[in-house]
């Protein structure tokens, strides 16, 4: 793969050229060539590229750097069998650096032309390669899957199959872009999974690009990614759900209208497990059937209470066995009395036209029950305030992402006499979620 990096200029004595900056845009402007007139050796451009050709094998977090003096960069031209090689030119095209890490065990070959103040170019080559990594990391996404349309609500879940050592590494090889601006932050529920959530809902009809640019990260120790994730998802139309113990009622609004208020039967308390837990749900996947085991919260066969049922239109909203789900045998109890082992009870009809309509990602807020939802039980992340959730960070920032790309939030203003804030406040979109 040959990528190339080209930046205009015109001048009287220049060459033309089109600009192909990866990763940021420019503008045309002047080159700095002279017009006419003797020049002498103090104008001639000065090249110096990293790492130098005929280098040995570095690690694969090592950067590409090209400085240019008396004159500007033209061109960056990096060719290799490996991912491309994405760059940064600076605001007075003195200097350029590569963006991600390296690939392990790749080939490189850089070629870079500059510009000097007397009109005359210098081209420079480098041909190195990377070492190969003795140990790596797998990384996998759970959620959203390329392609899917997905509810307002849906985080970026990454998990690895190691233990990550350098989080503030990851956290910077992971880029977002939104074509409508929100505001998120990475969060880490462990050393092997990172989730990013937004501060609030995604705007509907969102389009979101998400890279996981991890081979070459250093994890640990000698541990390097090998390989990178490119997923690309929609947010489609805002399905916000709330469902209460206490009227027995669970609303679904489509883009802020109702659409249809459903009877419910939820858990019928007197053991922990069979309490619906109440808070901030995220639906996470669906099936038709899916078999209901008790044995999967510890009650197997013989155990009093003991069931194996196969349900319908099912819909999970947590890890502890939770689901919205048809149930014909309990009919007569939604919208009145709590029955179930903690699932939401809702009728064939209601369960069939709630499972054609829900994305993964959809919010489901529970209210009324005695037993709360935990952050890591399923999709709770929502379950956590923003500022525990940024907290989480290795970075210990949240993110303002658009459509160029994810910056630092700026902290907010000062309060007199106040503290000052973590963040700034987001642009407001619809789909907050809302107090009980």
């Amino acid at each position: 793969m040959t990528v190339q990096v080209g930046v205009p200029g015109s001048a009287r004595r220049c060459r033309r050229a089109t600009a192909a900056m990866i990763g940021m845009t420019m503008a045309a402007g002047a080159a700095g060539c002279s017009d006419g007139g003797l020049t002498d050796g103090r104008d001639a451009v000065k090249l110096s590229l990293t790492p130098g050709d005929g280098t040995g094998s570095l690690r694969p977090d090592s950067a590409i750097a090209v400085r240019a003096q008396n004159g500007t960069i033209e061109n960056v031209t990096v060719s290799t069998k490996g991912e491309a090689v994405e760059g940064v030119l600076s605001a007075d095209k003195s200097s350029w650096q590569s963006r991600w890490t390296l690939d392990p065990a790749t080939k490189y070959k850089v070629t870079v032309t500059a510009l000097g103040r007397d009109g005359k170019t210098q081209t420079v080559t480098s041909r190195f390669s990377t070492a190969k990594a003795k140990k790596s990391l797998e990384t996998a996404v759970e959620a959203p899957a390329n392609k899917e349309t997905v509810g307002v609500g849906i985080p970026i879940i990454l998990n690895f199959d190691g233990e990550v050592d350098d989080r503030a590494a990851v956290e910077r090889a992971l880029e977002i872009r939104s074509s409508r601006p929100v505001e998120g932050a990475w969060h880490w529920f462990s050393d092997q999974r990172v989730v990013f959530r937004t501060k609030q809902y995604w705007p509907r009809h969102t389009k979101v690009s998400f890279r996981a640019h991890l081979s070459g990260v250093r994890f640990a120790g000698g541990v390097y990614g090998t390989g990178n994730q490119n997923i690309d998802f929609t947010i489609g139309d805002e399905h916000i759900v709330k469902a209460s113990e206490n009227s027995h009622e669970m609303s679904v609004r489509v883009n802020g209208k109702l659409k249809r208020t459903i009877p419910v039967s939820m858990g019928m308390g007197g053991l922990t497990k069979y309490i619906t837990t109440n808070g901030d749900h995220l639906t996470m996947d669906k099936g038709s059937p899916v078999i209901m085991d008790s044995s999967t919260v510890g009650c197997g066969p013989g155990c009093p209470g003991y069931y194996r049922q196969t349900v319908y239109s099912a819909v999970r909203i947590s890890d502890s066995g939770e689901y919205v789900h048809s149930a014909p045998w309990s009919v007569g109890d939604q919208g009145n009395s709590n029955v179930s082992h903690g699932c939401v009870n809702v009728s064939p009809g209601n369960a069939s036209w709630f499972y054609d309509l829900v994305y993964r990602g959809d919010p489901v807020k529970i209210t009324g029950t005695a037993r709360e939802l935990e952050p890591e039980n399923g999709w709770g992340f929502w379950q956590l305030d923003w500022d525990d959730w940024t907290k989480g960070s290795a970075l210990k920032q949240s993110l303002l992402v658009g459509p160029q790309g994810a910056t630092p939030a700026a902290p907010a203003p000062t309060p007199s006499g106040g503290p000052v804030t973590d963040t700034a406040p987001s642009t407001p979109v619809s789909g907050t979620p809302q107090s009980s």
